[in-house]
């Protein structure tokens, strides 16, 4: 059982990892997302900055081997293709660092439902109705299902 529990949290933490990105990582995720299907020589010159070839597609390997980005052979070259769209890789971040909040102890989850709460309130008071209606939605949708 515990070896269980363990690989579990390393499962868990390894995908956070994965999807936790580099500065040079985010901007070549983000050309991606943009353009598409691409090759390292397609990359390079969309760079902010001029880098070395082999710097460029050390980091399409590193993420193809997060499993961010599928790959395939075109001649002798990699084209690579992001795995998730920008939405379902933030989509994913924020669920995971929410379950990391949630799987700690009870003062994780009070601060992090009051700070998730703040910046809502600060950004947009029409976000926080939004997020009142969900709440109320979900409750239903549980209540449905019979779970408390």
């Amino acid at each position: 059982m515990i070896r269980f529990l363990k690989n579990r949290f390393a499962r868990s933490a390894n995908q956070s990892q994965s999807l936790a990105l580099g500065s040079l990582e985010f901007e070549l995720m983000e050309i991606l997302w943009s353009h598409g299907e691409s090759s390292v020589r397609d990359v390079v010159p969309k760079l902010s900055r001029p880098l070395a070839y082999t710097t460029v597609m050390t980091t399409l390997d590193r993420l193809f081997k997060k499993g961010l980005l599928d790959r395939h052979k075109s001649d002798r070259a990699f084209v690579y293709s992001p795995q998730l769209s920008r939405q379902e890789w933030e989509r994913r971040r924020a669920g995971n660092l929410v379950a990391g909040f949630l799987s700690g102890p009870n003062p994780s989850r009070e601060l992090l439902l009051s700070c998730l709460l703040e910046a809502v309130g600060e950004h947009d008071a029409k976000l926080l109705d939004e997020l009142e209606k969900k709440i109320r939605s979900r409750r239903k949708e549980l209540s449905r299902r019979g779970q408390p």
